[in-house]
């Protein structure tokens, strides 16, 4: 990490707006009264991993829909707007946070989205990178609580100290993911690389006809209990 850009981790950007009203009160009522950044940054992480339901069918086709407020009022969102809404209500609290991308093997897609998408490989997945103790964390808010209960996978849980990245298998022992390639980190969203790289690997996903879908259900239908 280039510690001499260490300000922009801090400062508001055009996804990461930080300074939008309705970030500043998500964050400031889920960091709660203490003022230690770990314990912020911990409780801010299962906000926005729970309250915001992951729906990977909600890729936005414009930049304005990539903004932290937009995914926050949208209440749902995919990795990269998870991460992003993230790495705003850090940066409201002053706590040091930038975005971190991967392609991942995703072995627990389901039959639409896979057919849609042509592929289980996931590229430029994203992460939250944060600044705590010292050091650089890693945050993955991606799957919400109740759609880890629905596939049957691990929730990914946040102590602040150390990284939290995919199981490489679910609950069952069955592979979960796989990361593939690091693509480093980044003070704003890389918007032109992140959708040429989308447009480039899932072009079905991108056509007129965009698909909707209960992604929850589909994992319930999965795997019955």
């Amino acid at each position: 990490m280039n510690m001499d850009k260490f300000s922009l981790y801090c400062t508001p950007t055009f996804f990461i707006d930080s300074d939008h009203e309705k970030i500043i009160a998500f964050s400031s009522r889920h960091a709660g009264s203490s003022n230690t950044p770990v314990k912020k940054a911990v409780s801010i992480y299962y906000a926005v991993r729970d309250q915001i339901r992951y729906d990977p069918y909600e890729i936005p086709d414009c930049q304005e829909g990539f903004k932290a407020s937009r995914v926050l009022a949208a209440g749902k969102g995919f990795c990269v707007s998870k991460a992003v809404l993230l790495a705003a209500c850090l940066r409201a609290q002053s706590i040091p946070a930038c975005l971190g991308f991967a392609n991942v093997k995703n072995h627990l897609t389901t039959p639409k989205l896979k057919a849609k998408m042509g592929t289980d490989l996931f590229v430029w997945h994203g992460y939250t990178e944060i600044f705590l103790e010292g050091k650089w964390v890693k945050a993955t808010p991606t799957f919400n609580l109740s759609l880890c209960q629905a596939f049957g996978v691990l929730p990914l849980e946040f102590d602040g100290q150390k990284d939290s990245v995919f199981h490489p298998f679910d609950a069952k022992g069955q592979r979960h993911m796989a990361y593939i390639k690091n693509h480093g980190h980044f003070d704003d969203l890389p918007w032109g690389r992140l959708m040429a790289a989308y447009q480039t690997a899932y072009p079905r996903y991108f056509e007129s006809d965009r698909i909707s879908g209960d992604f929850n259900a589909e994992a319930k239908e999965l795997h019955p209990e």
